[in-house]
């Protein structure tokens, strides 16, 4: 039998991994006569060409611009060649009277993924520990792919690198499933190392600022499949505009490594930008450091 030996490599790519790594608005209408608001009315925000933002209930649109009534400055008008985007805002984010921008960073927990996707067209940048790069883009609103690398093997001339599509829908109205692969290679050749990775299921409740996500999967380490699977337990709270709550955690089938990773940490959120500030820790890492290792990581998200 070789699990025990498989199990312990298997579970040390993966403290390693996680450890070096912890990823229908309609379009302005070109027309010359006035439109006016004929619905329930609509919040807008628009952001304009010198970086200006404005945030207002819309009025409707004419040859001169889009005009919103905005609380501050009353009626304003925003010429059109001036306007670089706009979205219209959910009026259920609205909360004691301030807006809470959608949660950009809802596809995935500190590494790992939740079934939230990336819509099509979206994209984000992560970086973690200024060393690990990952990018991933939303080919459509259910289907991601991403990849990256690791910095410091890059310039040492044996660089590692990693995919991980994922495929994710919705089941009902609070639940989404998915599944995907995350696989790790390198041109090490020297110890025979041909890669890891992981095949996983996971199903994920709740919304895109409150969830919880179970996932499982199967791990293959050097032309070896696991006879056990990796159970992830996952889960991010949005506790106010700007702050969230995130965990995640690794189940490993081994005896030998204090049974997988635990996480706990704060993740600060803008409109576009995130960044995680969390420990990782088992209790071997308790031992020496009570808290747990730190794990920093950003996002930056692109697109719509």
């Amino acid at each position: 039998m070789v699990v025990p030996a498989f199990s312990t490599r298997l579970l040390s790519v993966c403290c390693w991994f996680l450890l070096a790594t912890i990823v229908c608005s309609p379009a302005f209408a070109q027309t010359d006569t006035t439109t006016t608001q004929t619905t329930a009315p609509q919040r807008w925000m628009i952001e304009t060409k010198d970086g200006s933002v404005y945030q207002g209930i819309y009025l409707g649109k004419d040859e001169n611009g889009i005009r919103l009534q905005t609380e501050s400055a009353g009626i304003i008008t925003i010429p059109n060649d001036q306007v670089k985007s706009y979205r219209i805002l959910d009026e259920r984010n609205y909360k004691n009277g301030q807006y809470w921008y959608e949660n950009p960073n809802s596809s995935r927990y500190l590494f790992g993924p939740s079934a939230f996707s990336l819509r099509k067209g979206e994209a984000y940048y992560q970086n973690t520990y200024l060393v690990l790069n990952s990018f991933n883009y939303g080919l459509t609103d259910n289907f991601t792919i991403g990849g990256g690398f690791e910095l410091i093997s890059t310039f040492s001339g044996e660089p590692t690198f990693f995919i991980t599509p994922k495929y994710t829908f919705p089941v009902a109205e609070k639940w989404r499933a998915g599944a995907g692969v995350l696989y790790l290679t390198s041109t090490l050749a020297d110890d025979g190392f041909s890669g890891l990775g992981v095949g996983y299921g996971i199903v994920t409740y709740g919304n895109t600022d409150n969830n919880a996500t179970l996932g499982l999967g199967y791990g293959y380490v050097d032309g070896e499949f696991a006879s056990r699977p990796i159970v992830t337990l996952s889960g991010m709270k949005r506790v106010s505009r700007k702050l969230g709550l995130v965990s995640e955690n690794w189940f490993v089938p081994s005896e030998d490594i204090s049974g997988g990773i635990y996480s706990y940490g704060l993740r600060f959120m803008g409109e576009r930008i995130t960044v995680d500030l969390a420990f990782l820790n088992n209790k071997d890492i308790m031992e020496t450091i009570v808290i747990g290792v730190p794990y920093v990581d950003f996002v930056v998200k692109f697109g719509k």
